[in-house]
């Protein structure tokens, strides 16, 4: 890409009438090759070089209000490459390059839908087991009581609790599967 005052042309507009504004150019257009060759200096790439350069002088012309005349153009022109080079350095040091194979471990999400459907059911199926059984079968899975806790908060033997905790895992499990009678009504 050639660095030249054309380049500048979309964002100057109409061409300028101000004196001011045309001794800007001509100083800008004559530092061209040095703010490219301080540009490679810094990224040891000849094609960022001349992005850094032909953005530096876009930055320079946008600001040219802000030169104070009479001060070192040369370094006041540097002092923008170098501070838009760390800006862009900085930016970049957070980027990272995509890898499509991390991406797709990464991207990969079981459907959260189908554990609130599979809730649904666990929820159906409960309210349809007898109270004796859904209460037992809570307190074991759900409340992690053991079979002797829920026996004496029953007050039932524990073979008791053992026999309604089995009843009630297989019908809940019936009614999940859809092989119960109950299932069928519910879903049909």
């Amino acid at each position: 890409m050639a660095l030249t005052m054309a380049a500048l042309q979309p964002q100057i507009g109409q061409a300028s009438t101000n004196a001011d504004d045309e001794v800007f150019r001509k100083e800008l257009v004559a530092m061209i090759p040095s703010l490219r060759s301080f540009a490679r200096g810094f990224c040891g790439s000849r094609e960022m070089a001349d992005d850094m350069a032909q953005d530096t002088m876009m930055r320079a012309w946008a600001a040219r209000d802000s030169y104070l005349n009479g001060t070192n153009f040369r370094a006041w022109l540097y002092r923008i490459l170098r501070n838009n080079y760390y800006s862009a350095y900085r930016k970049n040091s957070r980027m990272v390059a995509w890898d499509p194979e991390v991406g797709e471990r990464l991207l990969v999400t079981s459907a959260s839908q189908e554990w609130g459907l599979h809730l649904a059911d666990v929820k159906a199926g409960l309210a349809k087991l007898p109270l004796e059984q859904r209460e037992v079968l809570i307190m074991v899975t759900a409340g992690d009581m053991s079979y002797e806790e829920a026996a004496e908060v029953v007050g039932c033997a524990i073979g008791t609790v053992k026999s309604r905790v089995s009843r009630g895992r297989a019908a809940l499990l019936s009614f999940i599967e859809g092989t119960s009678d109950a299932a069928r009504k519910s879903k049909g």
